[in-house]
């Protein structure tokens, strides 16, 4: 006996009933109709399922991949600070003092 139709707890008399009543309600014509509707409907589930089923593994590949590496972000400066300079003008930049005077030629 198939355990499937154990668990409906049908034997094999019921089942030929079964199939015998269902031939009478829809007809010869109506039940490869009604088989092939059947077959594609679940034709379309298992597409389904494997596509999320290859979803979730493909996101579960990029969570376990690092980051692509990015380069180290450069200092910013602060708004109150002033850039130093260096050589003769590099006295200018301190708070009081007077600028620089070009070198006469």
């Amino acid at each position: 006996m198939n355990p499937l139709f154990a668990v409906f707890g049908l034997g094999g008399s019921e089942l030929m009933v079964v199939m015998a009543i269902v031939l009478i309600l829809f007809g010869a014509k109506k039940i490869p109709e009604f088989a092939k509707g059947l077959g594609s409907g679940i034709k379309e589930f298992r597409k389904a399922s494997r596509e999320v089923q290859e979803e979730i593994e493909r996101a579960g590949r990029e969570v376990d991949e690092p980051p692509p590496s990015r380069p180290a972000p450069t200092p910013i400066p602060a708004a109150n600070q002033v850039p130093t300079g260096s050589g003769e003008g590099s006295s200018a930049s301190e708070p009081g003092a007077e600028p620089a005077t070009p070198p006469k030629a």
